[in-house]
């Protein structure tokens, strides 16, 4: 499992969506990024269709995913 608690793109809120990590400021699930890109998303899809997400949250989460990976 990922530490996502060094990506400033991300929070952990208590009792917001079940404590699971959020796109800072949104109700979204970082979850929700990789679910659809597995499911063949493109990243341009994926902003169109949760708003509120930015390019950049995308791009961080992505990057972070990659180097966490990478180091494991």
């Amino acid at each position: 499992m990922l530490d996502w608690s060094t990506c400033k793109s991300v929070e952990r809120v208590p009792g917001r969506v079940s404590g699971a990590w959020v796109f800072k400021g949104t109700r979204l699930p970082v979850r929700s990024l990789f679910e659809n890109i597995e499911a063949g998303a493109t990243v341009d899809q994926f902003l169109e269709w949760y708003e509120g997400v930015t390019r950049g949250q995308v791009i961080e989460v992505l990057h972070h995913a990659e180097q966490s990976l990478a180091a494991a």
